[in-house]
């Protein structure tokens, strides 16, 4: 897997291009040189640990049989006071929005991607204390 990461000579942006040819676009704020086009790199950060998470945990559950309608995953987050501003805390809320969902089947889902499949998860997890937990809302 490689990505390249292009200065677009604007700025503080950058534009991030993977192998598979998709783009995206990072930025600072403003009050360091920014001018906000993008997300930041570390926002970029939690954004890949809910696109992981949010994979596994659907695969799972249509393995499962069950009848997911939508999965929303929200991410809150504490970074350290000192640099390097690590994340020290990271908790994945997720809303499992299907028919007749079975909790125990989207539990088993939830922990098997943080305990064992999502990748990002467990990188991070070696600098932030994780946690997570769902709900499941009927469609």
């Amino acid at each position: 897997m490689t990505t390249v990461v292009k200065w677009t000579g604007s700025g503080m942006a950058f534009d991030a291009i993977a192998s598979t040819g998709h783009q995206v676009r990072m930025d600072a704020a403003p009050d360091v040189g920014g001018a906000n086009t993008g997300p930041r790199p570390m926002e970029m950060v939690l954004m890949g640990l809910g696109g992981c998470t949010g994979i596994d945990v659907v695969m799972m559950l249509q393995k499962m049989d069950q009848n997911v309608h939508d999965v929303q995953i929200e991410i809150q987050s504490e970074r350290a006071d000192e640099i390097p501003k690590v994340f020290t805390k990271i908790h994945v809320h997720f809303k499992v929005i299907g028919t007749a969902l079975n909790a125990k089947k989207v539990q088993r889902a939830v922990d098997l991607s943080a305990e064992k499949y999502c990748s990002v998860s467990k990188m991070l997890e070696k600098s932030a204390q994780m946690s997570h937990d769902f709900e499941i809302i009927e469609a």
